[in-house]
């Protein structure tokens, strides 16, 4: 299963980044720009075939590469100095900055396509006031399952285990979180009876409820996940474009987050004092728990996702297609953001964008990707293991 799942992963990346190239090559040649390669994987070459006549243009080489981790598209003239009819560097600013984009605007079109299916057979609920058309709306419950178990609490003592479905609480049925929460305040410093079910086998414990608690803790012990699946029929298309919008933002916050915790963590681990020192590393592991590198995303998210189901892989696609269009959109060096603030910045002061300045910079910023990457691929190993 976990091999399937990689294999599916890696398939599906692929795919995902070869779209975005192609939104580059066809915009490209749309506006008089030579496409002079197309490759799915990355060098070295496998195969490689000239096409005469291609929707990326004329006599286009088409390759197939040993590494399987994306794609590219090679365009003439790519330095932003270069002069030649056809270059993309003798493109003009509104020319170039399509073409950087369109790569971006392919995942997100992927991204509304995707989740105005997965919104058809039902559009998990994973942020608040999630967009929907209430009028062609269907709310689908799923079962309450036990999320966390808390050390030494009453549950565990009791034998729950995550992932248990809560059925009933002394015979009362507990569909939501709320229910369980009244049920056991109500029932606190005594022994209840719970009928749960764990594989689709029914069982029953017997705790007793703690007399005290706190927020973190409840009675209980436990922390429950209710999955809440949002279903849409004609207005789909509508869900699809507003839940991408309301997903993309969501995204934003989230790198804006973790980039602010991890500037903040690591200048805390510089410090002097100890406690201060122990806080920054509290953040650091914090941001390392809410990232993804390819290990991560291939060994971890995508097999758990393909062993949820086809809905859950498709929604999952979605969400990794948007997160590629938004981190390519960021000013970061060696991606298409990158490059479309360098090049804006450089026309901004007037100053002239050189070959050798372009590709000192995008070095640079490919180098501390690459550490970037790194450092999340040896937290993903940890995730694995």
């Amino acid at each position: 299963m976990l091999i399937l799942g990689i294999i599916i992963g890696l398939i599906i990346l692929v795919l995902l980044v070869v779209v975005h190239e192609l939104g580059h090559g066809i915009v490209a040649r749309r506006n008089g720009v030579v496409v002079e390669e197309f490759g799915i994987g990355f060098p070295p070459k496998a195969k490689g075939k000239k096409i005469k006549q291609s929707i990326l243009g004329k006599n286009v080489l088409f390759t197939l590469n040993w590494l399987p981790l994306g794609g590219f598209v090679k365009l003439q003239g790519e330095h932003d100095a270069a002069e030649k009819k056809g270059d993309y560097g003798a493109a003009s600013y509104w020319v170039k900055t399509k073409i950087l984009l369109a790569g971006v605007v392919m995942n997100w079109v992927v991204a509304v396509v995707l989740l105005t299916i997965v919104s058809l057979f039902g559009m998990p609920k994973i942020i608040p006031n999630q967009f929907t058309v209430p009028s062609d709306t269907t709310v689908v419950r799923y079962p309450l399952r036990v999320g966390v178990v808390t050390k030494d609490s009453a549950a565990e003592k009791a034998g729950l285990k995550v992932g248990d479905e809560i059925l009933r609480v002394n015979g009362r049925q507990v569909a939501t979180s709320q229910d369980l929460a009244k049920v056991t305040q109500e029932l606190r410093g005594q022994p209840i009876e719970i009928i749960y079910s764990r594989g689709g086998t029914e069982s029953a414990v017997r705790p007793t409820l703690a007399k005290e608690t706190t927020k973190e803790k409840g009675y209980l012990g436990i922390a429950t996940g209710q999955r809440e699946d949002l279903r849409s029929t004609w207005s789909a298309p509508i869900v699809g474009v507003a839940t991408t919008g309301q997903f993309t933002w969501a995204t934003l916050e989230g790198t804006a987050k973790i980039a602010w915790d991890a500037g903040k963590g690591f200048v805390q681990s510089l410090s002097f004092d100890e406690s201060t020192r122990e806080s920054g590393g509290k953040e650091l592991g914090v941001v390392s728990q809410s990232v993804a590198g390819p290990v991560g995303i291939l060994g971890v998210i995508f097999p758990q996702a393909q062993a949820a189901g086809f809905k859950q892989l498709v929604f999952l696609t979605a969400i990794i297609s948007l997160s590629l269009a938004v981190m390519n959109a960021l000013p970061i060096p060696a991606l298409d953001g990158g490059r479309w603030w360098t090049m804006t910045l450089f026309k901004l002061f007037k100053k002239k964008l050189t070959k050798e300045r372009e590709e000192k910079i995008q070095t640079i910023g490919f180098l501390v990707l690459m550490g970037l990457v790194i450092l999340v691929t040896f937290a993903d190993v940890g995730k694995l293991f």
